[in-house]
């Protein structure tokens, strides 16, 4: 059986709780008496709406994380949780609510990023 492993995220598909791991090795995780589900990131954009990040280079040592080449949805049922850049050591997060820009700004040069992703209320995992 596969073992959980550091910055998987899973869904439960009955209450919507959603889980970042962040201790490895549990064989499964369970929600409202089911396993959850492991989220892929996705990395293309699906229908009319942008999901996927889009890094920007600021200067200063700074990048500027913008979801989708035009700016997603920020609304009550529809709207982007978080942003998460991470480098080799760290995890750098932003979380958004409805009526916010979907963008974040980070204090960390372009070049040590590693991955990107965010997670929609609707449409789940996507990664840069």
């Amino acid at each position: 059986m596969a073992k959980t492993e550091l910055r998987e995220i899973y869904r439960c598909e009955i209450c919507g709780n959603v889980v970042e791991i962040v201790n490895t090795g549990a064989p499964a995780l369970v929600c409202c008496g089911k396993p959850m589900n492991k989220l892929t990131p996705k990395s293309g954009d699906e229908g009319k709406e942008k999901h996927t990040p889009v890094i920007e280079e600021l200067g200063d040592d700074k990048i500027i994380v913008k979801i989708g080449s035009v700016p997603h949805p920020m609304e009550n049922d529809h709207y982007i949780v978080f942003i998460e850049v991470m480098t080799e050591r760290e995890v750098f997060r932003r979380e958004l609510k409805p009526g916010e820009n979907p963008s974040a700004m980070f204090n960390i040069k372009k070049s040590e990023v590693k991955e990107v992703r965010e997670y929609c209320n609707k449409h789940m995992l996507w990664k840069a």
